[in-house]
């Protein structure tokens, strides 16, 4: 028994001082794979990380260009279709070429026609690349139809559809891979409830449900 003059002021009197408890060990995972996935852990949010900031570009542009392919029957998601109005001078000239010259001088236009022809009696049509005009031989009104290109989206979907082919089809793949190496890190982020073996597989299996799911329920391809 030790001598209480032994004892230091700090110390005298006080409660003994419990040894740390360690945290209870999971009985699902075995020692070895939890020192494994203990140090794979910040690796895979690093890589995680890394790559959802690489792929945020080109997932803006899958995302909407998707999007707009999906409703291609609602809409042109490539070009919006317009309609106006002109009036040239009168009198017009009697020959079809002569009120074409007309029109595109009065109105500068600089495109050459690709084609000019008589609708009826009283009506001569100039076609342009991407916009056509109606003209009125008798009263000189000109009515004026075609499309114009949407601004980024038709960028967007010329991409996402892959019509550029060449290098962007190396690029599409590697984008593919990303989302494939996102999703597969992306399991094994957390651990315990919150990851795969609770939570997070729950939800895992909810999202493989819901393709399955409709594919069975719709009948399929």
């Amino acid at each position: 028994m030790a001598d209480p003059k032994d004892r230091s002021p700090a110390t005298a009197g006080s409660p003994p001082v419990s040894p740390p408890v360690s945290p209870p060990v999971s009985p699902l995972v075995s020692p070895r794979r939890r020192t494994v996935m203990t140090r794979l852990r910040p690796r895979l949010r690093a890589l995680h990380r890394d790559l959802g900031y690489l792929a945020v570009g080109l997932t803006f542009v899958y995302a909407l260009s998707g999007l707009a392919v999906n409703h291609i029957a609602d809409w042109d998601p490539n070009f919006v279709n317009y309609e106006a109005t002109h009036q040239l001078a009168l009198p017009l000239p009697a020959d079809d070429q002569a009120i074409a010259d007309t029109l595109l001088a009065e109105l500068a236009i600089t495109d050459k026609p690709t084609e000019v022809y008589r609708s009826d009696s009283s009506e001569v049509s100039v076609l342009l690349d991407g916009r056509t005009f109606h003209v009125n031989t008798e009263t000189g009104a000109v009515l004026e139809d075609g499309q114009r290109r949407r601004f980024l989206i038709r960028v967007a979907n010329w991409l996402h559809l892959n019509r550029g082919k060449a290098a962007w089809t190396y690029i599409a793949d590697g984008y593919a891979a990303f989302l494939l190496i996102l999703a597969t890190t992306g399991i094994f982020m957390l651990p315990g409830r919150k990851g795969l073996i609770g939570r997070g597989g729950i939800l895992v299996a909810l999202g493989v449900a819901i393709p399955v799911l409709y594919v069975t329920l719709s009948g399929g391809p």
